[in-house]
């Protein structure tokens, strides 16, 4: 059997979505993402780059760096939370809901990165 492109029930292979509720659902996921997508992009560019540069400095002045690599952490985490754009190939996988669902959980695991990072300056960087 297919599976809604959504929500991942069973569904015969005539229908993209087994209601109207989850193709509602996809179609403002697919609007916000074209909306942001460019937004998201340069800012995900930058944080992703951001963290190794922090590092980088972090060997020659501590604070600096650890000021931009907790900043790209804490701002990415935020970003992904509020803005879940999986890739094509998640959605392909395990379809939208749960796409998001674990786009999520990696944008939680770097903001506790960011939050660890930030204790860790606070407490134990002089």
């Amino acid at each position: 059997m297919k599976k809604c492109e959504y929500c991942a029930k069973e569904i015969s292979y005539f229908e993209q979505y087994c209601d109207d509720e989850c193709q509602l659902k996809a179609n403002k996921f697919f609007e916000l993402r074209e909306r942001f997508e460019s937004l998201f992009s340069v800012i995900d560019g930058v944080c992703v780059f951001g963290i190794p540069i922090g590092l980088f400095i972090f060997s020659f002045a501590k604070n600096a760096g650890m000021v931009i690599t907790v900043a790209s952490f804490l701002i990415l985490g935020i970003m992904i939370i509020l803005l879940p754009f999986p890739t094509d190939n998640m959605i392909s996988k395990f379809k939208l809901k749960k796409a998001i669902k674990i786009t999520r959980i990696i944008g939680l695991v770097s903001l506790l990165f960011g939050v660890i990072a930030f204790l860790f300056m606070f407490f134990f960087a002089n």
